[in-house]
């Protein structure tokens, strides 16, 4: 079920509490005689890990589900439900006013970073030499305060949402980025910057803050003064942030009622947390 993730091992102490705990709960009168559910959750490679987790409690507490959690982008995820590949999508960003055929429920909400390796002297960039960075008018390190190094400017494939908030928040056309690395999920743009002295990128605060927590040689830079963080997120002093959202058609919203009732519960909150999100307040 779901894509392996090494962030998910670290937190199953947690998940496992959260698991009990909502098994002890019992089922509801309508789950038990409901047939069980199974079914595929396609889309945003940052949602992916946590639903996988609030999956295995659905899974724990309602013998015979099965939730299929695949990760792709949250363009894909938008695209699977509305051709029916999929019955629940995630997307890691507000829904565009094309998209309002579809349901949704906010889980949590996350930001977005640029991270650095941790060797990096460069500790903060204004809004401006990111955007020359990512054009390609700010080609070295030196020219932002650090080493004299060439920059290896990391960003993301089409299609996905982080490069949609970035791009939006920049002001900066996909066709216009410089970059040296294309890549996909969260978990391949850390990795590049973590074996790349010179490198930078952008990705889900939530991943970053905890892939640096237990040992990946990255470093969150603050942008224009806001220092990226899970608590900035909550208190709203960090300019980039965004939605987590699960999508579904209306139509199916009554199969799905359980999953989404367990995904939005207190007993989730505890899962999220562990991930470096931010619930949504009750």
């Amino acid at each position: 079920m779901g894509t392996g993730h090494p962030r998910r091992q670290a937190i199953r102490a947690a998940v496992a509490a959260a698991v009990v705990t909502l098994a002890a709960c019992g089922r509801s009168e309508q789950a038990k005689g409901a047939e069980a559910l199974k079914l595929t959750v396609v889309g945003s490679s940052t949602i992916a890990p946590l639903m996988s987790e609030l999956a295995k409690v659905y899974e724990a507490d309602h013998p015979g589900a099965r939730i299929d959690v695949q990760s792709g982008g949250s363009s894909r995820g938008v695209t699977d439900v509305r051709q029916g590949t999929a019955r629940l999508g995630m997307v890691s960003r507000e829904l565009k006013p094309d998209e309002s055929d579809l349901g949704k429920l906010l889980i949590a909400k996350d930001g977005l970073a640029l991270i650095v390796h941790k060797s990096n002297p460069v500790s903060a960039l204004s809004k401006e030499q990111v955007v020359g960075i990512y054009t390609g008018s700010i080609t070295n390190w030196k020219q932002v305060g650090g080493q004299d190094q060439p920059i290896s400017v990391v960003s993301k494939a089409e299609g996905r949402s982080t490069l949609e908030i970035f791009s939006h928040y920049f002001g900066v056309k996909y066709k216009d980025i410089k970059a040296q690395v294309v890549i996909g999920d969260n978990q391949q743009g850390i990795q590049t910057v973590s074996v790349t002295p010179a490198g930078i990128g952008y990705v889900s605060i939530g991943t970053a803050e905890y892939e640096a927590a237990h040992g990946a040689s990255i470093r969150l830079i603050s942008l224009d003064g806001h220092v990226p963080s899970t608590q900035a997120v909550a208190q709203g002093s960090y300019p980039i942030t965004r939605e987590l959202n699960l999508v579904f058609k209306p139509e199916h919203a009554a199969e799905l009622k359980d999953l989404l009732a367990a995904a939005s519960s207190d007993k989730a909150r505890a899962i999220i947390t562990g991930q470096f999100f931010v619930p949504t307040s009750r």
